[in-house]
């Protein structure tokens, strides 16, 4: 397996595709990207992939405005040994705001399709309401949180068995990367402990168990951001699942920096079947 950091970072470097004429997506206001998958030996393209690929068309299409946030649908699972193309729409592009829609697609259909809405900055009041943020952990408390290549720190294990409240901290900070990346890389990380969250007063049971024990699949996911930052410096996601039902769970949870300042909020929806 290649180094993750460098692979994850060369998924993020999409390059322009030629329209054809036989492609009745491409019109006059509309571009089409392609980027290599993930090299993780798994069935299937990891959901951060595909969020952080949305936000790094977006941000190709709308180079004058940071994106305000992202709606993510994911009808079908993606292919790691097939080539994907991510075709972007652009709705409305104003001296503010500007609306996009993304299909992701493969030669087997649609994989997953985005609504991301852009915002140039503006002025006006700073105000914010959060919990206190803690100190940032230790190094005793680094952590293995599977396919995130940059350090994490956390006291909850998620592959645990154990019993425990649906809520979830983990410390976060990649190596040194460009301040662009980081919508892409923050929506990448924020797809893949909130199944594991949400199972957690059930004992016996851990998101290790997916295959198994039961199986699971993000729906729709969501990423709204606040202000720029870098995450090359630490962050907080502090998430939570209120409610697990109808063979679903909900969790959502917000990203903070080591000064307590909101810089991104996120909310997911998964299926989630025991047999």
């Amino acid at each position: 397996m290649p180094d993750l950091w460098s692979d994850l970072l060369a998924c993020l470097d999409l390059q322009p595709v030629a329209s054809s004429a036989s492609d009745n997506t491409a019109d006059s206001d509309a571009a089409v990207f392609t980027g290599p998958n993930q090299n993780l030996g798994y069935h299937r393209i990891f959901g951060g992939q595909l969020l952080g690929q949305f936000l790094a068309a977006a941000q190709r299409v709308c180079p004058d405005k940071s994106v305000k946030s992202m709606h993510s649908l994911f009808p079908r699972e993606g292919k790691p040994d097939e080539p994907l193309e991510y075709h972007v729409r652009v709705h409305h592009q104003g001296r503010t705001f500007a609306t996009t829609s993304i299909v992701a697609q493969q030669a087997s259909g649609v994989v997953a399709t985005a609504s991301v809405s852009m915002h140039a900055p503006g002025d006006g009041p700073q105000l914010q309401h959060t919990e206190p943020v803690p100190p940032v952990l230790p190094a005793e408390h680094k952590a293995d949180i599977g396919i995130l290549p940059w350090d994490t720190r956390t006291v909850v294990d998620l592959d645990d068995t154990g019993s425990g409240t649906p809520e979830y901290e983990m410390w976060m900070r990649t190596p040194e990367v460009d301040s662009a990346l980081a919508p892409a890389l923050t929506a990448y990380a924020t797809d893949l402990t909130l199944i594991g969250t949400a199972l957690r007063p059930l004992e016996g049971v851990c998101q290790r168990g997916n295959g198994t024990a039961f199986h699971s699949a993000v729906t729709s996911h969501t990423v709204w951001f606040h202000r720029p930052f870098r995450t090359d410096e630490w962050l907080l996601l502090r998430q939570s699942s209120p409610v697990m039902a109808q063979a679903r769970c909900f969790g959502r949870g917000d990203v903070l920096t080591e000064n307590g300042s909101p810089v991104a909020s996120f909310a997911q929806e998964a299926m989630v079947r025991f047999p």
